[in-house]
């Protein structure tokens, strides 16, 4: 499931201090995502040749892609299944994980 994680996709976060809590893709790197509002941290700045104040600024830090699962519109994780047709391949999900419901298209990845 990890290999569908990409950048502005919304992610729901599945263990540590921020779990439970939904956020956007900012940027992914190899094995860790960057969440916006998520695995804040403090970090202190010092002055750079008086053009700015020494601050403490709050920064994202990188979070295992394990750690995290897509999700829909209302925050609920959800699960992706590949769905191939003669012109392309496409990732879709079953609302609720009620397989009955229709299918609902997630991205669409090639185009054949």
């Amino acid at each position: 499931m990890a290999q569908w994680i990409k950048k502005g996709d919304k992610v729901l976060v599945l263990s540590g201090n921020d779990r439970g809590r939904t956020g956007a893709i900012l940027r992914r790197k190899g094995d860790r995502v960057v969440i916006q509002g998520i695995n804040i941290h403090k970090k202190h700045v010092k002055r750079q040749a008086k053009v700015q104040t020494p601050s403490i600024i709050e920064i994202e830090m990188p979070v295992h892609i394990s750690n995290v699962c897509l999700c829909d519109e209302d925050g609920k994780a959800i699960r992706l299944r590949v769905k191939q047709t003669k012109k392309e391949k496409e990732l879709v999900y079953h609302p609720s994980g009620d397989s009955d419901k229709k299918e609902i298209s997630f991205r669409t990845l090639r185009k054949s």
